[in-house]
């Protein structure tokens, strides 16, 4: 016959219990059966530990080397024992580099660079990252495996010397007037300077087509890419015409004639980084891209006039990046992308301004 055990009983059976779980518990973790340890937490040390042992990372993006400078060594200060060998290469050009070598399965770099027209061929070049796990923010993820380092603002810029300030474009109106007629506008024959009328309502694809029509009839000095466009600006060739602003600020603390033209809106066309397929150096190329998108790391890309810039119009810090500084000292707003749609709408778009600007040689 089964008895009701007595109330203290019941306690003390407890208790035993208890204690016994308790045990039982700091055996399993002893022996690592336990809740598993936060990965974030080890994974930049686990990372750099596979870098170190690699030795070096490979890097290739379309800036000059004295540009990322400061980001390189900053990289090495923070993470001694990898070598950063960087190469400037033109955005299409790596594109195509990247795609015969990952064809003959022979990859030369580590860390990649797309924007604009090159976002949609570099998408399945790059290799699948969980950047969470490397403590990339969220918000500069993007497309899942790219991730978004600086900004790349195209501007109107002018040649100082050439140019009074009050008699500088002030609007995309103004740059139709017959006073720019024959030469006087140096402009990027890709049109992809007008990649902010695909993304603001208020000016459209439609009329970007009459508008770059229009433009036409001035007869501008094309070139092939905004870098030479901005030479001919510096040197006095052409006074006025399309540039990058990271460009403009660069030449400006040296002194060069140019300045930005508060010619508005534009697109402030954002840089990604990525670590190709196939590379010699796949752990070294994670900690490097995760670096750059850091604190640490934009704070040592910000002088040089490439740090991430918020995605629309904000001057909040003005006063602290120089790039939004400029941008809102002319007047100037901006968009960016943030949809991978947007940029299968651009791979229509440009072939259409191309056409209208008589530069479309394809």
């Amino acid at each position: 016959m089964n008895r009701a055990r007595p109330p203290a009983d019941r306690r003390r059976r407890g208790a035993a219990l208890t204690a016994l779980g308790l045990v039982v518990a700091l055996l399993a973790t002893a022996c690592g059966s336990g809740p598993p340890p936060d990965p974030k937490a080890k994974d930049l040390d686990t990372l750099y530990q596979e870098a170190k042992a690699e030795g070096q990372v490979i890097w290739f993006a379309p800036k000059p080397e004295a540009q990322m400078r400061p980001a390189i060594d900053a990289f090495k200060k923070k993470y001694p024992g990898i070598d950063v060998k960087y190469t400037n290469k033109k955005a299409p050009d790596l594109v195509t580099q990247l795609n015969v070598e990952q064809a003959a399965e022979r990859v030369s770099f580590d860390v990649s660079n797309a924007g604009g027209l090159t976002v949609l061929p570099s998408l399945d070049m790059a290799a699948k990252v969980d950047w969470a796990d490397y403590q990339v923010p969220a918000d500069q993820v993007f497309a899942d495996d790219f991730v978004y380092v600086w900004a790349v603002p195209k501007v109107w810029a002018y040649n100082t010397d050439a140019v009074a300030a009050k008699n500088a474009p002030a609007s995309w109106d103004d740059l139709l007037a017959s006073r720019w007629n024959g030469g006087k506008l140096t402009v990027e024959s890709r049109g992809s300077f007008m990649t902010v009328w695909d993304q603001d309502p208020s000016l459209g694809s439609d009329a970007a087509l009459d508008y770059a029509s229009r433009l036409a009839k001035l007869n501008p000095h094309y070139t092939e890419n905004t870098t030479q466009a901005h030479t001919n600006i510096v040197s006095g060739q052409t006074p006025v015409g399309t540039d990058l602003i990271n460009l403009v600020l660069e030449d400006q603390a040296k002194g060069a004639p140019i300045s930005v033209a508060p010619v508005g809106p534009t697109n402030a066309n954002k840089s990604y980084l990525f670590v190709p397929k196939g590379s010699p150096h796949p752990a070294a190329g994670r900690l490097l891209t995760a670096f750059l998108a850091s604190a640490q790391g934009q704070a040592a890309l910000v002088d040089t006039y490439n740090s991430v810039i918020p995605t629309d119009t904000d001057c909040t810090q003005a006063a602290t990046n120089k790039v939004i500084g400029a941008l809102c000292e002319a007047g100037v707003k901006w968009f960016s992308e943030t949809d991978i749609k947007q940029y299968e709408q651009f791979s229509a778009f440009f072939p259409k301004v191309e056409d209208a600007l008589g530069t479309d040689v394809n």
